[in-house]
């Protein structure tokens, strides 16, 4: 009878931990609806600082892609019409630098608004360079319409230029208006008329044109000349060189940075006397991006990321102790530790709006573990349970905040670590009799 009893009071106490540990994981998925709406209000700050940024940009300047000089030379040609008469119509061609120097100096600038800073920049470019201007073989001279010819320069966004823009071709300067004779080459645009003449043929012509311009977030360029290089110094920290071209050499510091491109004619896929070119050049653009550090948003999203994992590990660690000092934890209070868990992410993402995001996730992560730390005190009535807690979460939020860190290496720490938590787990429930616990 006595066999039959202690039978029955073990198969009782396993029933209760199966019961229990199932009323424990669905509270871990539980938890995952708070931690959704989370997820969706990092998404929703994060579309407010772009839309912030934006609307700054759109009355300083937007992201700038500069391209030019360039010429633009009209020319007479006859067609056969159906009437066996001949019909005159106009066409044009393009002459691209042969050498183009281009030196920039990028100064920087902080806007706040509200809470939010955006990242402007001025430019200073100095452009430097000729022009051999030729014709396509089979276009005759005495066709061209020389007195009809003009210099461009394209960029993206007009309200970026902060002076007047002039050019100086052989020594003499012309003031470019916006309006471009053709969209063959770029949509957007600054033109001049120019007089060639024919003994032009053939000959180099020299130009100075210095840029002075405002932008945001990107500089780019297309490059056009035959041989040409490009040279970016500023003192901005945080470059992304990007587009179809990365630097030749490029030097990056704290302080600053400095940026060198060179091509020559067989880096590009045209020369430097273009008819009717029909291409996109867009594809061709590289220069810089100019990064802001703080991606709070970025790393808030990532920690979010992991929000199951802790508070699975939490959960788990609590679902032992109470275990092994028989001091059973309501699934309520189950409910208030996940509870103070998800909000640590609500902490983290309004906190590191105002400071860094590091020293954020130091406050808020002391606040949870604090906080935690405290009730298991008070449930268990002990300090050191309370204190194996506080070990473990402090382990946890490093653990998390090293992965935050990572990138590329993310996947094989994080591996290495649950792999070193489930041996710890193991480790620390081998004395537990799943059948008697509790009895």
């Amino acid at each position: 009878m006595e066999t039959q009893q202690s039978t029955n009071t073990l198969s009782g106490n396993s029933r209760k931990i199966m019961i229990k540990g199932i009323i424990t994981g669905a509270l871990i998925l539980l938890m995952m609806i708070p931690t959704l709406f989370i997820a969706n209000l990092v998404s929703e700050r994060e579309a407010r600082q772009k839309e912030v940024a934006k609307e700054v940009s759109d009355k300083w300047a937007a992201a700038q892609t500069l391209t030019g000089p360039f010429l633009y030379i009209p020319y007479k040609k006859y067609i056969a019409a159906k009437d066996g008469t001949t019909e005159e119509i106009r066409s044009y061609f393009w002459v691209l630098p042969d050498k183009l120097q281009v030196d920039g100096k990028v100064s920087h600038e902080i806007r706040q608004r509200s809470i939010y800073k955006v990242l402007l920049y001025r430019a200073n470019l100095q452009n430097r360079g000729n022009f051999i201007i030729q014709s396509p073989k089979e276009i005759d001279l005495n066709a061209i319409l020389w007195n009809e010819a003009r210099i461009c320069y394209s960029l993206s966004d007009f309200k970026g230029i902060e002076e007047r823009l002039t050019i100086q071709l052989n020594g003499k300067e012309y003031e470019l208006s916006p309006g471009l004779p053709n969209e063959d080459i770029c949509k957007t645009g600054l033109s001049a008329p120019i007089t060639l003449r024919p003994e032009d043929s053939a000959g180099v012509m020299s130009f100075a044109m210095d840029v002075k311009l405002k932008g945001s977030e990107q500089l780019h360029f297309i490059p056009l000349g035959g041989n040409s290089n490009f040279r970016l110094q500023s003192g901005w920290g945080s470059p992304s060189f990007d587009g179809n071209n990365l630097p030749a050499e490029r030097s990056v510091s704290p302080s600053g940075f400095t940026a060198s491109w060179a091509f020559n004619k067989a880096n590009l896929p045209f020369g430097t006397v273009l008819e009717n070119l029909g291409a996109d050049l867009k594809p061709l653009a590289f220069g810089v991006t100019m990064l802001q550090p703080a991606d709070q948003y970025a790393k808030t999203d990532r920690s979010v990321k992991y929000a199951i994992l802790f508070i699975g590990l939490t959960f788990a660690s609590f679902f032992i102790v109470e275990l092994l000092l028989n001091k059973p934890v309501h699934p309520v209070q189950y409910a208030l530790i996940g509870l103070a868990l998800v909000i640590f992410y609500s902490l983290l993402l309004s906190i590191s709006e105002f400071i860094l995001f590091d020293l954020a996730y130091l406050i808020a992560s002391l606040a949870t573990i604090i906080l935690i730390t405290l009730y298991a005190r008070s449930h268990f009535r002990s300090w050191k349970p309370a204190g194996i807690f506080c070990g473990i979460l402090t382990a946890l939020y490093g653990f998390i905040f090293v992965l935050i860190r990572l990138e590329d290496t993310a996947l094989l720490v994080g591996s290495i670590g649950l792999f070193l938590v489930l041996a710890l787990a193991m480790y620390a429930s081998r004395k537990i009799d799943w059948y008697g616990a509790g009895s």
